[in-house]
């Protein structure tokens, strides 16, 4: 008979987890190519490889999204103008995190009674994302709220939200937009795949049970 041992010794290891990698590389110098009034524009050379590579960039602060879900898993949506792609596009609300000591959490329950005037129970961390990791170090915490309910007041909204339009549309023909082609927001995107999926489990392990 073969030796158990012998036979597992020849088997392939299991597929580690993939995960991204965090890398602390020597940076030589940076700086400070435009200042902004919400982020800023960095250029640094950074040693790579033997030599050295200079890479420009926006330096940003991050922000928090939310995905709102009503109890007929519904999407709450919201559509403003984006002057660098010419678009009136449909988004999550979504704010930066600009107020020192704020956690992501606390902006993204900021930002949900500032853009719709809404608050919710039911607080969930969702999946956080790079949003452009070739041109900005942004990086975006999407949170799933439920349990809906008018905020405490409501907020005034000046500029580009001034004429936000909201709509409440059913998570799966939100997902077939995105695949159509439709709606092509990376953060509506990425929280509705992951809101989809995180529901799936969710019924999955109900049914199992």
């Amino acid at each position: 008979m073969p030796d158990a041992a012998a036979s597992g010794a020849n088997r392939p290891e299991p597929p580690r987890e993939l995960a991204d990698e965090p890398v602390e590389l020597p940076v030589v110098s940076s700086d400070l190519v435009y200042q902004g009034r919400v982020w800023d524009v960095r250029s640094d050379v950074v040693a790579y490889g033997g030599g050295t590579i200079t890479r420009q960039y926006v330096d940003h602060p991050g922000a928090a999204a939310v995905v709102a879900l009503d109890d007929d898993d519904r999407m709450l949506l919201i559509q403003q103008y984006r002057h660098p792609i010419r678009h009136r596009d449909w988004e999550v609300p979504a704010g930066l995190l600009d107020v020192e000591g704020e956690a992501p959490l606390e902006s993204a329950q900021r930002e949900l009674a500032e853009e719709v005037d809404l608050a919710a129970a039911s607080w969930e961390p969702l999946v956080s994302i790079f949003t452009t990791p070739g041109g900005n170090d942004e990086i975006v915490h999407l949170f799933l709220a439920r349990d809906l309910s008018p905020a405490h007041r409501t907020h005034e909204r000046e500029e580009e939200e001034a004429d936000i339009r909201i709509e409440w549309v059913p998570l799966a023909d939100v997902v077939s937009g995105i695949l159509a082609g439709r709606l092509r927001n990376g953060i509506l995107t990425a929280g509705a795949f992951a809101a989809a999926e995180r529901l799936r489990r969710a019924r999955s392990e109900s049914a199992g049970s």
